[in-house]
């Protein structure tokens, strides 16, 4: 493998860096108290990733088997136990495992055993923000006509499959 190529072709640098501070509200808070903060949206990135802090609140939440045809995935726990389905089968993942999902891999993540938080990392950075939300307000896809679902879930390749 080698290096991709230069994205940045000036000769002595700029002065471009950003920085979100840890300690920043949440951007989104579930319902369910479920908190979201969009450290580094894809937009702000130049489209290269998007990174965010999923902070579970505690009651069990999260999505089933899916999959996304433009993105990866990756997942870094933080703190807690997240359990993540691996294309094959549901794992307990605690404080520093990471697992990484090409395009087309089956995923899903869920929090069973209480308060959790992880960094979900996704490549390239594609505005996940308007998924994120649609699914916390107005009662999210529950709320939705079956057509909109289906709608709303191809805008944000999402696609759905049995466990």
């Amino acid at each position: 493998m080698s290096y991709p190529p230069p994205l940045y072709t000036g000769e002595s640098g700029e002065k471009s860096a950003w920085v979100r501070a840890g300690d920043s509200d949440p951007d989104l808070v579930y319902p369910n108290g479920n908190r979201v903060h969009y450290v580094a949206r894809g937009e702000a990135t130049g489209g290269l990733f998007g990174l965010y802090r999923w902070e579970f609140a505690g009651p069990p939440s999260g999505p089933g088997s899916h999959f996304h045809r433009t993105i990866s995935e990756s997942f870094y726990v933080l703190d807690g136990t997240v359990t993540i389905f691996d294309g094959d089968r549901w794992i307990k993942a605690v404080s520093g495992d990471f697992l990484h999902v090409p395009p087309g891999g089956l995923h899903g993540f869920r929090n069973e055993d209480g308060p959790a938080s992880m960094l979900l990392h996704f490549a390239p950075g594609a505005p996940r923000e308007a998924y994120f939300e649609g699914l916390a307000h107005n009662g999210g896809v529950a709320a939705m006509s079956e057509e909109r679902r289906a709608e709303f879930m191809a805008e944000h390749d999402n696609f759905w499959v049995e466990d």
